[in-house]
């Protein structure tokens, strides 16, 4: 279970089943804590909340997909928490939406949202303090989420990584599954390795197996 600290704000990635990533944020001072994504069985991330104290204050969806928010309403249930998700996201329930560009605190935490569709329409990254990029099921370790899917659209994908390129190297990019070589990477190293960071235009990503 990677973790990582840095002052006041904790995130641990935490494996859910075969593949998938949940991500535990927290501020250490306030306790103030967010689950991303509590995948299909949130026993895990429950017992690191309970073990270390902490005071549930929002689930995030990275996206609608039931790999990710299946478990929603028995974590919503146990800590009375709302549901954070993308103002595009039309085919689940949450209870605050968040546009392209939004910040919000968590204690001494901050945390800024992006709308990256393309795997789905609602799908969102979230930049914590700066350092790091929670991705979802945009960008993977070395490849990206597949837009086959109901909503997906490779227009809109290869848009949404074009934007991620322009972020600064140095953010640690968490994923939302387990797919690459390594658990997570420099968005630095993935601008020069991953294929789909790589394609120069639209017609060549749409091409990539």
């Amino acid at each position: 279970m990677p973790l990582y600290l840095l002052c006041t704000m904790v995130i641990e990635q935490i494996l859910v089943g075969h593949d998938n990533f949940s991500y535990l944020i927290y501020c250490q001072e306030t306790k103030l804590a967010a689950l991303v994504d509590p995948g299909s069985n949130a026993s895990k991330a429950m017992g690191r909340i309970g073990h270390k104290g902490l005071d549930m204050k929002y689930i995030i969806n990275t996206h609608h997909h039931m790999d990710h928010t299946a478990e929603n309403s028995r974590v919503k249930q146990a800590y009375k928490c709302g549901i954070i998700a993308s103002d595009l996201e039309k085919t689940m329930s949450y209870d605050t939406p968040v546009e392209d560009g939004e910040t919000m605190n968590l204690g001494n935490v901050s945390m800024k949202f992006l709308q990256t569709p393309g795997h789905t329409p609602g799908c969102l990254c979230i930049i914590v303090d700066g350092k790091f990029i929670l991705t979802g099921d945009t960008l993977f370790i070395g490849d990206c989420g597949r837009t086959d899917l109901p909503g997906g659209s490779n227009k809109q994908m290869f848009a949404s990584l074009q934007m991620l390129k322009s972020l600064p190297d140095e953010l640690i990019v968490y994923p939302g599954h387990d797919y690459g070589n390594k658990p997570y990477d420099s968005l630095g190293n993935q601008k020069l390795t991953n294929k789909t960071l790589l394609a120069k235009n639209l017609d060549a990503f749409s091409v990539i197996p």
